[in-house]
């Protein structure tokens, strides 16, 4: 489904919103804000900005915590996908779906409508492996290393994601 979204934020700037800075922490968080709300708003959809605003403020809440900057990738990932998860959950327990949303596409907005009613009809853990898999490119020992379940569960709730969306998508 394309290439994972690049961020770019290098150590020194990350080092420096560790100690306190202030312009680098606001550089960095904008930076990372793009990639946050498309994991976020591809797992929860409406409830994606939500999400993504309390993904970044758990990252910078926490940044500190941080011990290798070369990780920052991951670990921004790891929350956003929590916070999306969460989220979903939450906005799915709140209120039935409404399937007339539009999810982004270059070409068909019937298509993408199409697209957004099947993956919005998942549980938000199937979204998520899905998101993660396909459109993030992550292997499937990295999707459950970060959703924190054995590869073998990954692995699992992925082919039935997958088969639920197929299933979905004929009918």
């Amino acid at each position: 489904m394309g290439a994972p979204f690049e961020v770019v934020v290098d150590s020194e700037m990350i080092r420096a919103a560790q100690r306190g800075d202030s312009l680098a922490m606001s550089q960095m968080l904008d930076a990372l804000a793009p990639w946050v709300g498309r994991i976020c708003g591809s797992i929860a959809f409406d409830a994606g900005p939500d999400a993504a605003q309390e993904a970044l403020i758990a990252v910078f809440r926490d940044l500190r915590s941080l011990r290798d900057p070369g990780a920052l990738r991951g670990w921004v990932r790891r929350i956003a996908t929590r916070e999306a998860i969460r989220h979903a959950t939450r906005a799915r327990r709140e209120s039935g779906s409404d399937l007339e949303r539009d999810l982004p596409t270059a070409d068909d907005p019937a298509l993408a409508r199409d697209v957004r009613a099947v993956l919005e009809s998942l549980p938000p853990a199937q979204r998520a492996i899905l998101v993660l898999r396909d459109l993030e490119g992550l292997s499937e020992a990295e999707a459950a290393q970060l959703l924190e379940v054995a590869t073998g569960t990954a692995k699992s709730r992925l082919h039935r994601a997958r088969q639920a969306f197929q299933r979905r998508w004929t009918t």
